[in-house]
């Protein structure tokens, strides 16, 4: 009988601790898998960069673990496979299965601190930025340590050194930096208004790969930012410096062309109810800022230190997503006519909702929103020969890229709603892309959307028709989506793009896609079969290139 009652002690005991270890345990997986096959349309698929064209299958699978223990301590470990190869255009660093994260954080009132790999970002990113974009094949993660302390209500402290993930590597240097937040309204009391100050370093040391380098091991960049709202007001400003550093052209580096750079951020609003204005100007010279220098613009996002991404317009649709802008970070000189040391230019961004009950809102009102975008080189004398270039600061060069849309959302009764979209852009082919022989295009894109509400609760219908003109004889685009939301979990969509020009690329080329997803508390799974047009995918201002292919893909999203 004692034993009996012992063992059922020691039973209670450890569902308990069991229950207990489950409760402080967090877990998230996700796994985005394709069956890429041949086209009779759009030729064989064959990945010639890895000669690895029997591979047709591949899959990106992740698995992280987050667990909570002695109230403020979390370890995590995240744990990732591309297996038989990682999805293509991923980088081929991205290999096998591994632990991609670990870490093991403290955090408390006043301080954090972290060991292993963590993310962070200093003011806008634009000296310092890591984190992690699954869909962009992006990691860029720090390997070693950091620690951020407030002393007070109104300081913030954060020093950092670490190595930067590559792969399942680490690029081979050192980053370390400082980060100061100071909120002046807490220490002088203002009711009604807030001023922060920020002050950042972050330093890349690195041995310099040359046998007689005109430039040192150590780059530094600093930056100064100020913060201030005011009741509906808002304005900020950020300047980045950066020291001396070595341009990389065609992936070389030139021991004789070094110079230094330098980024501006200025950004202001103003915004109340059924109103809003946003205005940013910014300005980038030699500021791409690479763990490795010789990685400089690689097309796989890797050794990113800094975050410049592209400030435009982030639209919805297929074809205003043709020619989207990259932001034109760094010095390139490719030949005479192709010389670049940055950009500069701005957005703003105006909504106004009309009113319900006048004539133009109708009973439900509208809403309008308008942006604007331009983007255009540094101007300045380049020269060459010599290698060598001295730009105006505030001078508007070469014009790259500008975006003007309107977007106009009604609603019309409880189950009709509609948005009407149009977009001008112009596309400096040649300088955004690096490409000689480029276009300079010029586009009008419609959009129609409307979606009609039905049955019980979740259940809709949405319809999409798209157009796009251009002034080149190679893009005449036209598309179309049609979705219908059996419930809040269960959704199917079709949709088509296709371009009657004469792009040898795409003309005459149906892009269809159709499939599904379905989700259930925290569990996503969704389907797709179709073509995958060549061009950039973009996340949040970031974009990378992906190449033409047709196939399955699924996707499976999970957490507990």
């Amino acid at each position: 009988m004692r034993k009996l009652i012992l063992l059922l002690i020691f039973c209670l005991s450890l569902n308990q601790a069991s229950a207990q270890l489950l409760d402080n345990l967090r877990l998230g997986l996700e796994s985005n898998m394709a069956w890429y096959n041949d086209d009779k349309r759009t030729g064989a698929f064959f990945d010639e960069e890895n000669n690895d064209g029997d591979e047709h299958v591949r899959v990106n699978s992740y698995l992280k673990l987050d667990y909570d223990f002695l109230k403020n301590f979390t370890a995590t470990v995240q744990i990732e496979s591309y297996e038989p190869l990682a999805l293509l255009n991923y980088s081929p660093n991205f290999e096998g299965t591994n632990f991609g994260i670990y870490s093991l954080n403290y955090k408390s009132n006043k301080l954090e601190a972290s060991a292993g790999h963590y993310y962070e970002q200093f003011g806008s990113g634009m000296i310092l930025r890591n984190w992690e974009d699954r869909q962009l094949g992006l990691n860029n993660a720090l390997l070693g340590g950091r620690m951020k302390y407030m002393p007070l209500d109104f300081l913030a402290l954060t020093a950092l050194y670490g190595k930067q993930r590559v792969g399942f590597e680490t690029a081979d240097s050192d980053i370390f930096g400082f980060n100061t937040e100071l909120d002046l309204s807490n220490i002088f009391n203002f009711e009604n208004s807030s001023l922060n100050l920020g002050f950042s370093y972050v330093g890349r040391n690195e041995t310099a790969d040359s046998e007689d380098p005109n430039f040192d091991d150590l780059t530094n960049a600093f930056s100064g930012r100020i913060d201030f709202t005011e009741g509906n007001f808002y304005a900020n400003a950020e300047y980045v410096t950066k020291t001396d550093d070595v341009a990389v052209i065609a992936g070389q580096l030139i021991d004789n062309f070094v110079n230094p750079g330098n980024a501006l951020l200025l950004n202001t609003g103003f915004s109340q109810k059924g109103f809003g204005i946003d205005a940013t100007f910014r300005r980038l010279e030699n500021m791409g800022f690479y763990s490795e220098r010789e990685k400089t613009g690689n097309v796989f996002l890797e050794n990113n230190i800094n975050f410049t991404p592209a400030l435009t317009k982030q639209h919805d649709y297929l074809l205003t997503n043709i020619f989207v802008y990259q932001a034109q970070s760094q010095v390139v000189f490719a030949d005479p006519q192709l010389m670049e040391a940055g950009e500069i230019g701005g957005q703003v961004d105006l909504f106004y909702n009309i009113k319900k009950g006048t004539s133009l809102g109708g009973k439900y009102g509208t809403k309008l929103a308008f942006n604007a975008s331009y983007w255009a080189g540094l101007k300045g004398d380049y020269d060459y020969n010599n290698l060598s270039y001295d730009v105006d600061y505030f001078g508007f060069g070469e014009k790259y890229f500008s975006d003007i849309s309107l977007e106009i959302r009604k609603k019309w009764n409880k189950k009709v709603n509609s948005i009407f979209y149009y977009v001008n852009q112009y596309y400096n082919q040649r300088t955004i892309e690096d490409n000689f022989s480029g276009e300079q295009i010029k586009t009008n894109i419609v959009v129609g959307e409307t979606i009609y509400k039905f049955g019980r609760i979740g259940q809709s219908v949405r319809l999409e028709f798209q157009k796009l003109w251009s002034n080149s004889d190679n893009h005449d685009w036209i598309g179309g989506t049609f979705e219908y939301n059996v419930s809040p979990r269960l959704s199917f969509y079709v949709n088509d793009i296709y371009n009657s020009g004469m792009d040898s690329s795409t003309s005459e080329n149906h892009y269809y896609n159709f499939g599904g997803s379905y989700n259930k508390g925290t569990t996503r799974f969704s389907l797709n079969y179709g073509r995958q047009r060549a061009g950039l995918v973009c996340v949040g201002g970031v974009c990378r290139f992906v190449p033409e292919a047709t196939g399955l893909s699924a996707s499976l999203l999970m957490s507990f």
